[in-house]
């Protein structure tokens, strides 16, 4: 880090509701040695259909919906004793540019990566990738382990 960036004490995670949680637990354990607080993101977007304005089913509503998976996600992977100063944010919009904006104000930005392989980032970019390029604080990256490897 330069010298003339402050260190705001927030470690950001982004956590997109699948079971890949390994980001989350590895930022919970980094806030744990740095003694910062975390702040959890979760994003979301309308489906869109061919041609029409984006719906879903009747009283569905997917920011509700995203803030019970983020608050179950959380519960679960860190416990109701982590000790952690937590806040957990549902924001309107497509993962990367909302992790990039939360990050603004972070010492560090937490990404899952999913392991499409290269050949499909190529294709298809990936949020970590956006991360890793845009943000402007550091960025690690999670991959998802192996099963059966610790």
């Amino acid at each position: 880090m330069n010298a003339g960036i402050e260190k705001t004490g927030v470690i950001v995670v982004g956590v997109d509701g699948s079971e890949f949680v390994d980001a989350l637990q590895w930022a919970a354990a980094q806030a744990k040695l740095a003694h910062a607080s975390l702040e959890v993101i979760t994003a979301w977007t309308w489906p869109t259909y061919w041609g029409r304005e984006p719906e879903g089913p009747p009283g569905w509503v997917p920011e509700e919906q995203a803030r019970k998976m983020l608050t179950e996600v959380v519960e679960s992977v860190l416990g109701p004793h982590h000790g952690l100063e937590v806040r957990q944010v549902v924001v309107e919009g497509h993962a990367a540019p909302v992790l990039i904006a939360a990050a603004e104000h972070a010492d560090l930005l937490v990404v899952g990566s999913h392991g499409h392989g290269a050949f499909a980032d190529m294709l298809l970019g990936s949020v970590s990738m956006h991360c890793v390029l845009h943000a402007r604080c550091p960025v690690v990256v999670v991959h998802r382990r192996s099963p059966g490897v610790e």
